[in-house]
């Protein structure tokens, strides 16, 4: 007499399907000690919610021809999460966040706002889930479902990716040194800014705006990439290294 799932939350709750044989006109179903809610029963299953428990408990059917045989039910507690790194990525989606904490053997989904996404399942206290697109940019609350129930109380930032302008000037010598104003919008959180791939020293000066200092580069146009924490932006040949005279 196979019973599924055969696990559920300590606080009750879980809809559980018993099937077998001669189970038409069950009066009762015990978890334990505990009576279960019928809400279905035919001549091979009877559907039931777990009442509320704790442990590994044995669960019977009685009908008018006497009782079952026992099948084991395992009451999971709801999980406890700690922390989630990183907290914040892309509106798009698809980075990869950890989540550590306990009882997460069982989780089946993790919702990013109203977003779902499937969880892998490292081990009980640590789960990987890749992010699903969000609606918006802004934070979302982040739950784990696990058999033991749903757990909230975690935050996550969903940040827009980065659009860049013109520079401002579009030109300078190859030795580096010039000051070059980058327009463009959702700047605030940028982590780097190159030029022809050599690493520039920069300041954000709004989420419009960010300055920055050439490094040395070739003579020729060169790509100007900003990266935030919203992804990465490319001004294709946006600044020209300009060579001095040689005599």
């Amino acid at each position: 007499m196979p019973i599924s799932p055969n696990q559920g939350s300590t606080g009750g709750g879980t809809t559980v399907i018993i099937t077998g044989t001669g189970l038409s006109g069950a009066t009762a179903v015990h978890f334990g000690s505990k009576l279960a809610t019928i809400t279905a029963n035919t001549a091979t299953s009877v559907t039931v919610t777990s009442p509320s428990g704790s442990g590994t408990v044995n669960v019977t059917v009685t009908t008018p021809g006497g009782t079952s045989n026992p099948l084991a039910f395992f009451y999971v507690g709801a999980p406890f999460k700690a922390g989630l790194s990183p907290v914040s990525g892309v509106t798009a989606g698809g980075g990869t966040v950890t989540i550590n904490g306990t009882g997460l053997s069982t989780a089946t989904a993790v919702n990013f706002g109203a977003a779902t996404a499937v969880p892998t399942v490292v081990n009980d206290s640590q789960l990987s889930v890749v992010v699903p697109a969000g609606a918006a940019a802004g934070p979302v609350g982040v739950s784990v479902t696990t058999a033991g129930g749903t757990n909230n109380g975690l935050s996550y930032t969903y940040v827009d990716g980065p659009t860049l302008g013109a520079p401002s000037p579009a030109a300078g010598p190859t030795s580096g040194g010039t000051a070059v104003t980058i327009p463009g919008a959702n700047l605030t959180t940028t982590q780097s800014v190159t030029f022809g791939g050599a690493a520039a020293p920069f300041s954000v000066i709004s989420d419009t705006a960010i300055s920055a200092v050439t490094p040395p580069g070739t003579a020729g146009a060169a790509d100007i990439v900003v990266t935030t924490s919203g992804g990465s932006a490319t001004q294709a040949g946006a600044f020209t290294y300009t060579a001095g005279p040689g005599i």
